[in-house]
């Protein structure tokens, strides 16, 4: 499941971002966003986009094109 099918309030686990590029994903990685951490989803944009992320405490807002290359599992 991709990160961008989570509804409000959900609680995944990251499992993978394999689709992004290297540089995407040390920048994921600095803000917290690692394989096996939880993640939530807080709120999402009226227009879907961006979309609210909750990941070790901490809100991060994420495109809905990057949160589409994020796999969770639930």
């Amino acid at each position: 499941m991709k990160l961008s099918e989570l509804s409000c309030g959900a609680e995944g686990k990251v499992t993978g971002m394999s689709d992004l590029s290297s540089a995407t994903r040390k920048k994921l990685m600095v803000m917290g966003v690692l394989p096996n951490t939880p993640i939530s989803v807080v709120r999402v944009a009226p227009l879907g986009d961006p979309l609210q992320v909750r990941v070790r405490g901490v809100d991060i807002a994420l495109r809905k094109q990057l949160a589409e290359s994020i796999e969770v599992e639930c």
